[in-house]
Formats: structure tokens, C-alpha cells, sequence
């Protein structure tokens, strides 16, 4: 095998303080404590976004998702696909060096459904969403991406067909998972272009937080995830045996931790932080299937697997309870906040024989750099209008930062659209708030403050020290390497 297996999980709504090597001690995480034991841990790696959708993106494709119509908040389960079919993704580039490839778990970028024939009569406003479908829309006047969701409830979307602007139409060889978060309908497995049944019968939300639409006889959501690390340990498993030398990628992307918050039997009381607790659980038992089958098949020096997370965690139960645990560990902020909290992510990565077990690496790294490290993996030079926001992490992963430039900036952004600029130790946010949940003040200035924010993250973790009147000189540098990134539409 000339190029590793290379398998990317990545965790719903994990926080940075939900992993027991990161300091959490109301839940235990040892198959992710292995990977770091056996390999590296970062403390200061990064999404590109403080939501799920923009930040699934910028994995996918190397791309800041600001980039395209998503300006701001997530797709719901029936929203467009948002990577155009052209574009270069991970799996693309990977399969182009002869690599198989897998996606299980959600996916949550934007499906196309194939709508019920014209000739059936339907109401004015599914009529209205075909029109705009069709016609390829993908932005209001809101600035916000169209979403479909009434389609589901008035009965336009036909299940039978097959569906359109997948994963298998983007580089992936198979693809098994559900099209949103598991708060989202329709509730039904996918697999490759179809549902696996027929979404026909009505769910009733176990919690205010799942919506109300249609689901396939018999689904459950505790075994969703129970059925994902099946599918992954299947492929791995299939793959071996058929094609022994021909290396695989596996996009592995579990529902949990992220509400509902059903956790399997197995797992229910496991944690002391509740049913959110005991979902961190499942994630990493999650890991521990992948860990145990490349054990058993004798792949694991030949495996790079990374272990992350989308965004930031919310820091309680659905009522509301934290059970004494901190999800996002000290950092200010959480889920959808553009604050450290909404973004900074627990990440491990383990590759035998090349990186150094017990490593523990502070250098600043995002998640959209993921395509430019398999590029470099891979000996591939990446296109110009690909990856345009994706910088080689391979010398940090491998303990080699003097090997290549370090990153120049990460930009961020928040559930709201709120920008910030990472360059350094200097962090600055164009807007004052949290531009997420966390604060109800979103981007209007009070009279006599300053317009933003400006924080020392060397000096100042947890963002509580705003010094943008202090540096001026910092602020219009940062604002202006900003404004550079958005209009070349690239910052590698």
C-alpha cells in the first residue's frame, strides 16, 4: 500500500471540554484517550464555523462556506445541495489517487429530493418551493438559504425516486447515513441515492427539540448511531477483504452528542452528565468499533485516523441541566457563538511509526485544512479554484512546524454571520456579542464602546479582556487581512 488508509470522524456538537483527555471528568472517553495516547492532541484546532452545515462545508471542500449563499444559520432536512457538483471535495481528490471511498453518518450539506409529478394537485406554496427548486434559487431577501421544509408535511416530496446531489455525485463510492441532524425529518436512512423504506408514517418529537414529519415504520433514534459504526466497520471490513491494497477514506460523522439526546441502553446512566453525557459515550463507542476492527484486520499502522468535531457543544440537557460538566471546558461561549467556544474542537489523530505517540501540539489548525493535508499525503498538487481555504497541517500533525508556513489566519464565523480573524495570538471579532445563542446583543455597537472585539489569546483563553481600543494598530491590520480574504475568494 503505498498511501494510507486515511479515516476522518467527526463528532455532532462535541465540545472541547466533553473528551476526558481534554480535563472532562464527569465522562470518560478512553477509546479517544487511546488515539491520543498513540498519537497527537491539539489544543488549539478550529472549525471554520460555530454551526454544523457551513462547518461540514468547509471539511468537505476546503472552501469557507461564506463563500457561497449560506451566509448565515444551517439547512434543515430538505435544504439544496450546497457543493456545487464541479467542485473538487476530499473524496474527489482522493479517489483520483485511487483511493476508495465511504461517508457514513450525517451528512447535512443539502440534498436534492425529487419532487411528486406536476399533475397531482397540490397546495400554492409547495408549488411555489418547486418553482424556486427548479430554478435553482438559493437565497431570500433574508440572505438566508431557501429551505423546503413543508414539503415533507404537504406531501411534495416523492421518497420513491432516487435522490440527486448526494454524496455519491461528489467523490464518494458509497454513501449510507441521514440527510440532517437527528432533530430534523424526514427520519429515514439513506443509502447511496435512496431511503432505505419509505418515510410513511408520523413522528411525534420525543422533546421540543425534534421537529414533527414523517419517518420510516419502526425507526429508532438510539440505534442511529449504533447503526452507523455497523456501516463503517462493514466497509472497512468489505474493503479488506475484496481490495486489500487499495487504500480507503472513511467519512465517519456520528449524530451525537447532538440533541436528541437518546442514548441506547447500553450506554443510558454510563456518564455522570446526564443523557448529553452518556451521548459523548456514544461517540466514542463509536470510535472504539473502528479502533477494535483495524486491530483485528492488522490495518492500524496503516491508518491515519483523526478524531474531531463540527462546532462547539451546547452545555446542557434539553432541561436545561449541565450536571457540573463543561462541555466547552473553560472557554467563553458555546455552540453557534463566535467565541472560542462555538469553534475550538477536541481533535486526536493516530498514525503509527509517524506520529510521535504522546504528542501534544498548540499550533493553529482548522478543520477545512483537511483536502490540503490528503494533498499532501498524497504527493498532489491541488487545482487553483479548489481548496481555496485549506493549508497543509501535515508538518504539525507529523511534529515538523519548520517543514512548511505556518497559517497565516483562520476565519470564523457564527450562527448569525458575525466574522472573526484568528492570525496568531490575536483574535478579532467584527461585532460585539456572541453573534450566536449565548447573547442576545448581536452585531449593533452600544454608543461610547467599541465596535468590536480584540482579545490576546495567548494571555486570554477564555476572551474576557477586550483590548480593541488598546491596538488600533491590530484592529485595522486583522480588519484588513479580512477584507483581503473576501474579495481574491481565497486565503491559502
Amino acid at each position: 500500500m503505498s498511501h494510507p488508509n486515511i479515516i476522518f470522524i467527526m463528532a455532532d456538537d462535541m465540545g472541547y471540554g466533553d473528551l476526558s483527555c481534554y480535563g472532562a471528568t464527569k465522562i470518560h472517553t478512553p477509546n479517544m484517550d487511546r488515539i491520543a495516547k498513540e498519537g497527537i492532541r491539539f489544543t488549539d484546532a478550529h472549525s471554520s464555523s460555530a454551526v454544523c452545515t457551513p462547518s461540514r462545508y468547509s471539511v468537505l471542500t476546503g472552501r469557507y462556506c461564506w463563500r457561497t449563499a449560506r451566509k448565515r444559520g444551517v439547512g434543515g432536512g430538505f435544504s439544496l445541495p450546497l457543493i456545487d457538483p464541479s467542485r473538487m471535495t476530499v473524496a474527489s481528490l482522493l479517489k483520483e489517487q485511487g483511493y476508495a471511498t465511504a461517508a457514513v453518518g450525517k451528512w447535512h450539506v443539502g440534498l436534492e429530493w425529487q419532487l411528486k409529478d406536476e399533475g397531482q394537485s397540490e397546495p400554492d406554496d409547495v408549488e411555489d418551493s418547486r418553482l424556486r427548486h427548479r430554478l435553482g434559487m438559493e437565497t431570500l431577501s433574508t440572505g438566508r438559504i431557501f429551505d423546503t421544509e413543508s414539503w415533507d408535511d404537504l406531501g411534495g416530496v416523492d421518497y420513491s425516486k432516487p435522490i440527486l446531489g448526494g454524496p455519491t455525485t461528489l467523490g464518494f463510492d458509497y454513501f449510507f447515513g441521514i440527510t440532517g441532524s437527528l432533530d430534523m425529518p424526514p427520519y429515514c436512512f439513506i443509502e447511496n441515492d435512496r431511503t432505505v423504506g419509505i418515510p410513511n408514517v408520523e413522528k411525534s418529537p420525543y422533546n421540543p427539540q425534534q421537529k414533527k414529519g414523517s419517518m420510516t415504520p419502526g425507526w429508532k433514534d438510539e440505534e442511529v448511531d449504533v447503526n452507523f459504526a455497523q456501516k463503517a466497520v462493514e466497509f472497512i471490513e468489505e474493503h479488506h477483504t475484496n481490495d486489500p491494497d487499495q487504500p480507503f477514506f472513511l467519512y465517519l460523522t456520528p449524530s451525537a452528542p447532538h440533541r436528541p439526546c437518546m442514548p441506547p441502553e447500553f450506554l443510558k446512566g454510563k456518564s455522570q452528565a446526564g443523557p448529553r453525557g452518556d451521548m459523548v459515550m456514544m461517540v466514542d463507542w463509536v470510535v472504539g468499533q473502528v479502533l477494535d476492527t483495524l486491530d483485528r484486520l492488522d490495518l492500524t499502522d496503516d491508518t491515519l485516523i483523526i478524531v474531531t468535531s463540527d462546532n462547539g457543544a451546547r452545555p446542557a440537557d434539553v432541561d436545561g441541566n449541565t450536571h457540573g460538566h463543561k462541555s466547552c471546558g473553560d472557554l467563553r461561549g458555546f455552540k453557534a457563538d463566535i467565541w472560542d467556544g462555538g469553534h475550538r474542537e477536541p481533535f486526536v489523530a493516530r498514525w503509527p511509526k509517524q506520529i510521535k505517540a504522546g504528542s501534544v501540539s498548540g499550533d493553529t489548525i482548522c478543520l477545512s485544512d483537511l483536502m490540503a493535508t490528503c494533498a499532501a499525503i498524497v504527493e498532489s498538487d491541488l487545482p487553483e479554484h479548489a481548496a481555496e481555504d485549506s493549508c497543509n497541517m501535515l508538518p504539525a500533525l507529523l511534529g515538523q512546524p519548520g517543514k512548511s508556513p505556518r497559517r497565516e489566519a483562520i476565519v470564523h464565523h457564527s450562527l448569525d454571520g458575525m466574522f472573526s480573524i484568528r492570525a496568531g495570538k490575536w483574535k478579532l471579532i467584527l461585532g460585539r456579542g456572541s453573534g450566536g445563542f449565548s447573547d442576545p446583543i448581536r452585531l449593533i455597537p452600544a454608543p461610547g464602546k467599541a465596535k468590536g472585539q480584540l482579545y490576546d489569546m495567548d494571555n486570554d483563553t477564555a476572551e474576557t479582556v477586550n483590548l480593541w481600543d488598546e491596538h488600533p494598530d491590530i484592529v485595522e491590520r486583522l480588519t484588513q487581512l479580512l477584507a483581503q480574504y473576501k474579495e481574491t475568494g481565497r486565503s491559502r
